[in-house]
């Protein structure tokens, strides 16, 4: 199974995506560290280092599903072109897709998780409120798992995983 987390930066994401790869024993792959993985690296950060992550990541999560582990994907996945490449990818090793949407619906919450986070990656820059807010985000049109920040991570997690195996 392909698992895709997608949603703006301090919705917790990254928290839902890495419990349920623990729960689902897959392998995960989180756009962030891939990018600072490439800032260690030595690459200059501009926009290419962001799609050249999301390759990296896709390139790893077919050779991972075509071996036969299930994948979990973090990343914002903010348009549609972003999102596209998975299903070809789940397409092409037969394997089936499941998409997870993590929402704020509380503005002011979110405002505060996005300027009370700290970097836990070595090279990765956290954005900001003004950041966040300025990217483009496309809606999803496909069907996923929308759970709000706003529930407790347990509830979410709960949902996540009946979402899973149904």
């Amino acid at each position: 199974m392909l698992i895709v987390f997608g949603g703006l930066p301090g919705t917790g994401k990254t928290t839902l995506a890495r419990r349920t790869a623990e729960e689902m024993a897959a392998a995960y792959l989180r756009i962030d560290a891939l990018e600072a993985a490439m800032g260690r690296a030595g690459l200059p950060r501009d926009p290419r280092v962001g799609l050249a992550a999301y390759v990296v990541a896709q390139t790893v999560a077919e050779a991972s599903l075509a071996a036969g582990a299930t994948v979990v994907v973090d990343a914002v996945n903010p348009v549609e072109e972003a999102r596209r490449p998975w299903r070809a990818i789940a397409q092409r090793t037969g394997r089936l897709l499941r998409v997870v949407e993590v929402t704020c619906s509380d503005e002011t919450e979110h405002r505060r998780r996005v300027e009370n986070r700290t970097a836990d990656l070595d090279g990765h820059d956290v954005p900001t409120w003004g950041e966040v807010v300025a990217r483009e985000y496309e809606p999803w049109t496909e069907e996923r798992l929308v759970v709000d920040a706003l529930e407790r991570e347990e509830a979410c997690l709960g949902r996540i995983m009946a979402y899973l195996r149904a």
